[in-house]
């Protein structure tokens, strides 16, 4: 059985009625389709990791490291693996690349403008992303409708055309409340900043904290104008989707 967006769609059809924890241990249930999942040990994805680690589901976990991400968020690799005795594969961007870009536009280049930021995403994020997905079938991610604006409609699962995998998120309609209950009941690790007002948290130059009643996503490249803020790592028919909804090319 091969990925396929009939088989997206099946998937969906299936897994949409069931509890967030089921609907990974649906998955686990096909195991001719080679399941990944990808932390950046956000809450949404110290809950996956939980119930994967604790129900010994047999998925990769995968996660990107920048060069460029907080010190806590390190902190929370290592408890995680220590916690759950968890092997995670740790990507990185390619060092010539990374040299190339520092090179010719500064350490912190991508703040001239959207195509340099865009450019440093794409060498920190992406590429490595493509590598750490080839091979896979289906890509957990922990995104929540409640995120963002653009994100609202989500399903459980979707074709994503972009990298020709299914991709699914279990996660999808709970709240922010309800993830952190979960994490609270199981004494989960989780990274301390999502209580300095951090709700979104990626690489350290290009985070800030938000203040009370600031969308979440604002604290990711505030210094853009309105609509451009994502990385390229969630695409949808192969472009990247702005905040607002507009289509990009990744």
């Amino acid at each position: 059985m091969a990925a396929s967006e009939a088989l997206a769609q099946q998937l969906n059809a299936q897994l949409t009625p069931l509890p967030w924890q089921e609907r990974l241990r649906a998955l686990a249930a096909h195991p001719e389709l080679h399941t990944a999942f990808s932390t950046s040990f956000s809450l949404e994805d110290q809950a996956i990791t939980h119930s994967i680690a604790t129900n010994a589901l047999p998925f990769r976990i995968f996660t990107l490291d920048t060069g460029r991400l907080f010190e806590q968020v390190h902190d929370v690799h290592r408890k995680t693996r220590e916690r759950y005795g968890l092997v995670i594969e740790t990507y990185f961007p390619a060092r010539e690349a990374v040299e190339a870009f520092v090179n010719t536009q500064g350490i912190n280049g991508f703040y001239h403008n959207v195509e340099n930021r865009l450019s440093c995403c794409h060498i920190r994020k992406v590429e490595p992303l493509n590598r750490a997905l080839a091979g896979t079938d289906i890509w957990i991610s922990g995104l929540r409708r409640e995120h963002s604006a653009h994100r609202a409609t989500l399903p459980v699962v979707e074709w994503d055309a972009g990298h020709r995998v299914i991709k699914c998120y279990p996660l999808v309609e709970m709240s922010e409340e309800e993830v952190r209950a979960f994490l609270y009941a199981y004494e989960v690790p989780y990274n301390p900043l999502y209580d300095q007002g951090y709700p979104s948290i990626g690489c350290a130059p290009c985070t800030r904290a938000v203040a009370a009643g600031e969308p979440a996503r604002s604290g990711r490249w505030w210094w853009e104008q309105e609509g451009t803020q994502e990385c390229g790592l969630h695409v949808k028919d192969g472009k990247l989707v702005a905040a607002k909804g507009k289509p990009t090319h990744a």
